[in-house]
């Protein structure tokens, strides 16, 4: 250690009470965190990238400082789906230190992993208050049945109006319209599920019947004057 002349030549003063970092809720207990292996936690957390043409939402569940699970969601960018499988394979088993400074290559993920970082050493985790916190495999949570992503994709024009392709319950095949051509309900296949039954070999169109769900008022007895296919009507 190297000290210059100025302090040096200084006295020493006693150091009066020193209490230490301020205590943070973890997993269901107040942790005075003083070292990485004193974090645990599951968070979640949103980044994008500098052109912000997509986004990334990232899921981490953190045991005594290293990510035990994690959780990568994209949407809008091509490259960073492929950034996405390699964070995957990168971020389980290090530590949250070693996470924040790894190249994930995305910018929207390493934005993620910075306000993830933020949350979790400032005692803001989802399982703060969850007495032994979560297990791993509380991620895949998230997704639901068919372990598919929730995403929404809308779209509108002022000419045409607006056009649901894609809600919570999954891809939107058909849009009801009332006699004024507002939007009064639609029709969804979830996709997840879908997948599923095929893959257990169910014949496709009996398939596709058993996951075809309507939302709002879709039937003519309802009100519904008329059915458009949102892609191409």
């Amino acid at each position: 250690m190297v000290y210059t002349k100025e302090i040096e030549n200084m006295c020493c003063v006693a150091k009066g009470p020193n209490h230490g970092p301020a205590p943070i809720p973890e997993e269901g207990k107040w942790i005075q965190a003083k070292e990485i292996k004193d974090i645990s936690g599951m968070t979640h957390g949103v980044g994008w990238c500098a052109p912000q043409q997509g986004a990334c939402k990232l899921s981490l569940n953190i045991k005594e400082g290293v990510i035990q699970e994690c959780l990568i969601e994209t949407i809008g960018c091509s490259g960073m789906t492929h950034s996405a499988a390699m964070a995957s394979e990168i971020l389980p088993g290090k530590t949250i230190l070693e996470a924040l400074n790894t190249d994930l290559v995305c910018d929207a993920i390493n934005t993620a992993m910075r306000e993830l970082f933020l949350q979790i050493v400032y005692g803001r985790s989802q399982s703060a208050f969850s007495e032994g916190g979560l297990s791993i495999g509380a991620g895949l949570e998230d997704l639901g049945k068919g372990l598919r992503s929730q995403v929404g994709t809308l779209y509108g024009t002022l000419a045409k109006g607006p056009r649901y392709l894609e809600l919570t319950e999954g891809y939107i095949t058909r849009l009801a319209l009332d006699k004024d051509d507002q939007i009064i309900g639609y029709e969804f296949v979830h996709m997840g599920k879908f997948m599923e039954q095929i893959k257990k070999g169910v014949d496709a169109n009996e398939a596709l019947k058993a996951v075809t769900g309507h939302y709002g008022r879709f039937s003519k007895e309802q009100g519904a004057v008329k059915f458009i296919d949102p892609r191409k009507q």
